[in-house]
């Protein structure tokens, strides 16, 4: 936890950070470096706890969203275009950051060979996919993609409608 704090403050990106802590990893487990600095120099936001992603995600400023990549939260990203910065941790969530790096909607955060998270990588990724020159084609793919999501939702929908007005029709 500590290298995400570190991280997401290296990055010098605006941030809202929903965090679930425990009795063990409470708000004051977090680096006392990261801490003595909050608010984060007006950037940041952390939050104990759950967030209303989907109020999140379809905000008009938010560049990226970083996720651990639960299918749930890619969709959700997917659905809205926002580009994701992937940090996966365990069961399916590194294969769903491979399909979100291999779609080009997101940039997954590399470990060290041992597993664990740097600062700077993670810096890294958040500028590429936020700000970044180099991130603008991750952006217009996330965006690219909702349109596609739209268009298929609206096809179903139509679809739909059809056959109920066939049914009606028929009886």
């Amino acid at each position: 936890m500590d290298e995400i704090a570190l991280g997401l403050e290296l990055s010098r990106v605006n941030f809202i950070w929903a965090v679930e802590f425990t009795e063990d990893t409470g708000f004051w487990s977090l680096p006392e470096e990261f801490l003595k600095r909050g608010p984060w120099n007006g950037r940041g936001l952390v939050i104990d706890g759950w967030a209303p992603l989907a109020k999140i995600l379809c905000h008009e400023s938010l560049g990226g969203f970083m996720s651990s990549c639960e299918w749930n939260s890619v969709m959700e990203c997917v659905m809205f275009g926002v580009p994701v910065v992937a940090l996966p941790m365990d069961l399916d969530q590194p294969v769903n950051a491979r399909l979100v790096e291999n779609s080009g909607v997101g940039v997954e955060v590399l470990r060290e060979a041992d597993g664990r998270l740097r600062r700077e990588v993670l810096a890294e990724a958040i500028r590429r996919v936020v700000v970044e020159d180099a991130g603008e084609g991750v952006r217009l793919a996330a965006a690219a993609m909702r349109a596609v999501l739209a268009e298929k939702k609206d096809e179903e929908i139509h679809e739909v409608v059809k056959e109920l007005l066939g049914l009606v029709d028929n009886n």
